[in-house]
Formats: structure tokens, C-alpha cells, sequence
């Protein structure tokens, strides 16, 4: 897959890649800030094995891309994923939810089938290699 450079809003970028609402970009802004990183790095999100559902979610700021990445550019923000990443979260939208129990980046995955209550943790109902998936959730 070839590496895209998507400036476009949110709403029009439809399900293709991850969507960063305004709201995370601005909290992750001034993260980046307090840490030094401010137009030097971008997020990286990413999937990965483990969890209570099989899968979860992953965040950290990188300086760079690595081959084979689709780079996505919302509110000034630059976001990385990587191909097996994107087969799980492709048209995930990622938000950051203050609310009185505490602020938090939030993920809304069109490509889960279930969660568990743990908010990271995710399974599909297959796998990037075409392998089904178990019908449960790990300890539900």
C-alpha cells in the first residue's frame, strides 16, 4: 500500500486510515510541548498482542516514519501506522474524553467485534493473516 499524505477533515476521510479528532490533536500538541517535541515527533498508533480481548491499542510519539507506514497529517498533528496495525484500526477515530472520572484518549474501532471493560483491549473477527478469530473475549 502506498504511503498517503491525508490533510483532509475528519468527516470526509470516510473509513479509509485513523481519524485524530480536533480535541486529541490539541491535547497531544501540548504534550509534545511540555516534552520538547513539538515539530520534531508525531504519534504512532499502534496494535499489538495481549490484553484481555486479544488485542490492544498503543500510542507513543516517534520522530520519524519507518517503511511502509501510512502517514496521515490532522489538525497539525502527524500520525503513523503501520500496515498490520492498520488491517485492525482501519477508520478508527480517536478522541480525547475529559470527563469527571478523569480525561482520557478514547478509540472507537469499526473493525472490533467486541471489548472488554479494561477500554484497550479489542478482538477482530479475523486476524491480518485471514485466521478466524475466537468468539470470546478472554476472561468474559
Amino acid at each position: 500500500m502506498a504511503t498517503a499524505m491525508m490533510t483532509m477533515e475528519p468527516q470526509v476521510m470516510a473509513t479509509d486510515g485513523v481519524v485524530l479528532t480536533e480535541t486529541a490533536a490539541s491535547k497531544l500538541s501540548g504534550i509534545m510541548m511540555e516534552k520538547g517535541m513539538a515539530g520534531t515527533h508525531g504519534l504512532r498508533v499502534f496494535v499489538q498482542g495481549g490484553g484481555c480481548g486479544g488485542m490492544q491499542y498503543g500510542m507513543t510519539f516517534e520522530s520519524s516514519a519507518r517503511p511502509g507506514d501510512q502517514i496521515y497529517t490532522q489538525h497539525g498533528m502527524t500520525v503513523y501506522v503501520d500496515p498490520t496495525s492498520l488491517f485492525y484500526i482501519s477508520g478508527a477515530r480517536i478522541d480525547y474524553v475529559d470527563s469527571l472520572m478523569g480525561g482520557g484518549f478514547h478509540i472507537e474501532n469499526p473493525q472490533a467485534v467486541s471489548s472488554c471493560g479494561c477500554g484497550s483491549s479489542f478482538r477482530t473477527s479475523h486476524s491480518h493473516t485471514g485466521e478466524e478469530q475466537p468468539e470470546s473475549c478472554g476472561y468474559h
